[in-house]
């Protein structure tokens, strides 16, 4: 019980980063949009709480900056934005959890393969949510977009979040540990 209590204050704690963080880059538009902010918190729940959590807030994050504050527009962006978040905190926790050691190389393969998922879920989600509307999503958008747009946010995204990681290893706070039973996280145990 302690440990499920645990996750969801973690999980609602990275929410509330989400929902604040994008003020302190949002004052620019086209840098807020280059360092992916709401994307930090999403996948360190990932990685922290395990990919149940991850999803979660990857689903509820966007929609709710949305509903609250108004940006991002809801259609197309927030709702493309749910599915690629969800994905990336489903994927990196996924990944992460099911490491057989919890380590920087295993921290940073389910990054990158969270990062690629990520996108890819994001450009169908675009795909389809633009093709309802009749407007269409091309390659270059999607190249554009997911990748070239993205550069400063993901190279942000690839230094921070192991820094933070390593940072809450040196504490205490959460593990990094060799051999973890297949399918438990090593984050969080009583």
């Amino acid at each position: 019980m302690r440990n499920t209590t645990q996750k969801l204050t973690l999980s609602a704690i990275f929410t509330a980063i989400g929902l604040v963080l994008p003020f302190f880059t949002g004052q620019i538009p086209q840098i807020g949009n280059m360092m992916l902010p709401m994307h930090i918190p999403v996948f360190l729940c990932g990685l922290i709480c395990g990919w149940p959590y991850g999803l979660a807030v990857g689903l509820v994050l966007p929609l709710l900056r949305s509903f609250t504050f108004g940006m991002p527009p809801l259609y197309p962006i927030a709702l493309a934005m749910a599915f690629e978040l969800a994905a990336y905190g489903f994927t990196s926790g996924f990944l992460y959890g099911r490491s057989r050691w919890q380590c920087m190389i295993a921290l940073y393969r389910s990054l990158l393969a969270a990062m690629l998922c990520g996108r890819i879920v994001w450009g169908i989600a675009q795909v389809i949510l633009l093709g309802i509307g009749g407007n269409a999503f091309t390659w270059q958008m999607f190249i554009s977009g997911a990748l070239l747009n993205a550069v400063p946010g993901i190279i942000l995204q690839l230094v921070f979040i192991p820094a933070i990681m390593a940072a809450l290893h040196r504490t205490g706070l959460v593990r990094f540990h060799k051999g973890a039973p297949e399918g438990e996280s090593a984050y969080m145990e009583n």
